[in-house]
């Protein structure tokens, strides 16, 4: 087996984890009492009513805090300042360059997900911290499948070092070293034979 058939039978067993975990989350709901209609999370009554009485009181939160992490946790949340930057320029350059290279836009809301902090069995400050977390990560998720689809234009062409976390399309580039298929797919993409590989395919 070749390369090509390697990377081939690897995508065909990671998209039958992907079934398979789409199966068990379907379960997971199930088990746990709620449904998701049009992005809205709803759990049954009586299950909203046993979450509050697991909820813990600010006061008791705060008492449970170490020193130390009161101390730091300002410096936590000064790191929003950068990310709302990023996230504007995220935007400003979908908006503005991606259409000029024939790159495909991609939706900030697949990847900025705010939904914990609905938990009832969360306290004001485990919410805020559930919406920051899941800003900060959606964000930096959102921010490297558009780096990504930049390389894919760019320079799509594996590194000759072990690449950790690679994105999808990575493996569809051209190996290092192989300048016949990175010129062929270049004059394929100029041509409009070969698009950017798409990291949701």
């Amino acid at each position: 087996m070749n390369i090509s058939e390697q990377v081939t039978a690897l995508f065909e067993r990671l998209q039958e984890k992907e079934a398979q975990f789409e199966s068990d989350l379907a379960a997971q709901r199930k088990e746990f009492q709620y449904a998701i209609s049009k992005r809205r999370i709803k759990f049954d009554e009586a299950v909203r009513l046993h979450h509050k009485t697991l909820r813990i009181s600010v006061r008791r939160f705060l008492r449970q805090s170490t020193i130390p992490a009161t101390l730091v946790s300002p410096m936590v949340y000064l790191v929003i300042v950068p990310l709302v930057i990023l996230d504007l320029m995220l935007f400003v350059y979908q908006l503005v360059c991606a259409p000029v290279y024939g790159i495909e836009k991609l939706r900030r809301s697949d990847y900025v997900i705010l939904d914990r902090h609905k938990l009832a069995y969360l306290n004001p400050i485990e919410k805020l911290n559930c919406i920051y977390c899941g800003y900060a990560n959606g964000l930096l998720s959102y921010a490297r499948a558009i780096a990504g689809r930049a390389e894919g234009h760019w320079c799509p062409i594996k590194h000759a070092l072990k690449t950790r976390g690679a994105l999808k399309e990575y493996y569809s580039y051209a190996d290092y070293g192989d300048a016949e298929t990175y010129k062929n797919n270049r004059a394929k993409r100029e041509t409009g034979e070969r698009k950017v590989p798409d990291p949701d395919e």
